[in-house]
């Protein structure tokens, strides 16, 4: 591709479970005004406008059409992404290969989601038929209950495991001004004392419905060095989707299918040298639901060896303060307005990177982040974010 893409403008807004406050195309120019403002430009100086969500969660039909002019798309050329969980990610991929492409110099991403408007979990569970999806109808819930139990099955780890992990979610939320669900946990017997949704994840295990947006500029590299002095590089993309989708599994239990996680990371780290993802990569921020997803992906993603993404909770390697911080923002499981979600995931690296994430940043030096995102039938987005000299 012709260009090198950077990200020179940040913005998200306060994220919550209602915003009674604002209409939908409101908030939505909250998360756009803020990455102007980090960027110090106007709407006139942006070429095209790209936006994802998923509209059947706010049952609100062409939200992107009602918020033309509050998202600034009004008379320029964009489209709205639509990709299940990992929309978030793949606006961000198509904005990202529209500047690298060279059709444009400078392009504004926009995720968003405004869960108080609809019933996510009753879109979810009619998207398939009772017969022929079983699984799926149960919701995301049904769905991260077994791979919970799948998890704690083959790879020994126990709900304390998960606790930690979602107690390390709420230190780094709170640091967060941005984050939705800012508990204050103690302890782990504070999650372990949280009801159980479906054996064995717990309420507190479980990611909210959220709402909230997140707006990113992307440039070129002639205009990048001119907007900002501390652009970040998206260095690489990829995209692995699995179809068809088999209801009532995120993969096999038995441990024996690869994941699309596998097959993205794989194909991302033989294009950048990656040979020791822990060694090379400095942060992730990942998607991850549940707390027991979290420690199945660190093995997707080969930060550890297989059935030990729980060893790495235990020697607290993925703290903030860690040898390899993962979700020092508290991640999807404090935060997690859908459409918006895997594109929050991408502006906190880029913070991280930049050293602007406020009191939830690393106190190590992070000159390499990756973000990612799930969705659908086990669907995986990959971005590469670094710091160029």
């Amino acid at each position: 591709m012709p260009n090198r893409v950077a990200i020179v403008g940040i913005g998200q807004t306060r994220h919550r479970s209602t915003r009674l406050d604002v209409t939908l195309p409101e908030m939505i120019n909250e998360a756009v005004r803020a990455a102007l403002e980090d960027a110090d430009l106007s709407m006139k100086d942006v070429e095209a406008v790209f936006t994802s969500s998923m509209e059947t969660f706010e049952g609100i039909y062409l939200p992107d059409h009602s918020a033309a002019a509050e998202s600034g798309a009004c008379m320029k050329p964009g489209f709205k992404v639509c990709t299940g969980g990992t929309s978030g990610a793949s606006v961000v991929v198509e904005g990202f290969s529209m500047v690298a492409a060279g059709l444009y110099d400078l392009v504004l991403v926009i995720g968003f989601e405004k869960q108080d408007c609809g019933e996510t979990t009753a879109a979810i569970t009619a998207a398939a038929t009772p017969i022929w999806g079983k699984g799926a109808v149960t919701g995301a819930i049904g769905e991260f209950a077994k791979q919970a139990l799948a998890y704690m099955e083959t790879s020994g780890a126990k709900e304390e495991h998960a606790a930690r992990v979602r107690l390390k979610a709420d230190r780094g939320a709170c640091l967060n001004e941005y984050a939705h669900l800012r508990l204050g946990l103690k302890s782990v017997d504070d999650v372990l004392k949280s009801g159980y949704l479906v054996w064995p994840l717990r309420m507190l295990d479980f990611c909210p419905q959220s709402s909230g947006a997140c707006a990113l500029l992307f440039a070129t590299e002639g205009k990048a060095g001119k907007i900002s002095s501390k652009p970040v590089w998206i260095a690489d993309v990829e995209v692995v989707h699995q179809e068809p989708f088999r209801a009532g599994t995120f993969g096999d239990p038995t441990g024996t299918e690869t994941y699309t996680q596998h097959v993205a990371c794989e194909r991302l780290y033989k294009r950048n040298g990656i040979t020791h993802p822990r060694r090379d990569i400095d942060l992730a921020e990942i998607y991850e639901p549940s707390n027991w997803e979290e420690m199945s992906l660190y093995e997707h993603f080969y930060f550890c060896e297989k059935n030990e993404g729980w060893k790495l909770v235990e020697e607290g390697v993925t703290e903030i303060e860690g040898d390899f911080p993962v979700n020092p923002s508290g991640g999807v499981i404090a935060t997690n307005p859908i459409g918006a979600t895997p594109t929050i995931r991408v502006a906190e690296a880029a913070l991280q990177i930049r050293g602007d994430a406020g009191g939830h940043q690393v106190p190590k030096e992070v000159r390499t982040a990756l973000a990612s995102a799930l969705g659908g039938p086990n669907w995986t987005v990959l971005t590469l974010l670094k710091r160029f000299p």
